[in-house]
């Protein structure tokens, strides 16, 4: 019973609240405009992304979520390149660390992805390019890809520093 009161109380303090969704920088380039206009479209895509999570005091942080499309034409020139900086501002308290990671590098991430999605397709739309629609994104996938990679390199570490100490 003392169990099934400390797991409810547990539970009740548990919060995640989006407090505020925005652009912190957007940037636009059509290096090759008009010139680009003239040729046959078939871009090549390259995406990245990166998020970073910045502390703002108890309980409160802030999610970057850095997007970056670069597209090129047969040539290898740069058709267009968007940068976007979607943030947002959480409140999350009463999660272990484990659970607050995932919340921060993989959940606000992708409750944050749609918007950025959508400014880079009106960015490149006012660029008078075709329409770019951003497929969804796994922030989960990517979120367990990392945490494999990070154990993968840790044992790597272990395995040389054993081999340090035996020589």
């Amino acid at each position: 019973m003392a169990e099934e009161q400390t797991t409810q109380s547990e539970q009740a303090e548990q919060q995640f609240v989006i407090e505020r969704i925005y652009v912190k920088d957007v940037s636009f380039e059509s290096p090759n405009s008009p010139e680009i206009f003239t040729q046959d479209w078939d871009p090549t895509t390259d995406l990245n992304l990166h998020t970073v999570v910045n502390p703002l005091g108890e309980s409160h942080y802030e999610v970057e979520l850095q997007v970056t499309v670069t597209v090129k034409d047969k040539s290898d020139k740069t058709a267009f390149l968007v940068e976007v900086t979607q943030a947002g501002a959480f409140m999350i308290q009463g999660y272990p660390d484990d659970q607050l990671n995932h919340l921060l590098s993989s959940f606000c991430p992708s409750q944050l992805f749609p918007y950025a999605r959508e400014v880079i397709a009106n960015l490149v739309s006012k660029g008078s390019f075709p329409e770019m629609h951003l497929s969804p994104i796994n922030f989960d996938a990517l979120y367990a890809q990392r945490l494999a990679e990070e154990e993968q390199a840790g044992e790597l570490n272990e395995s040389a520093s054993d081999e340090e100490t035996k020589h």
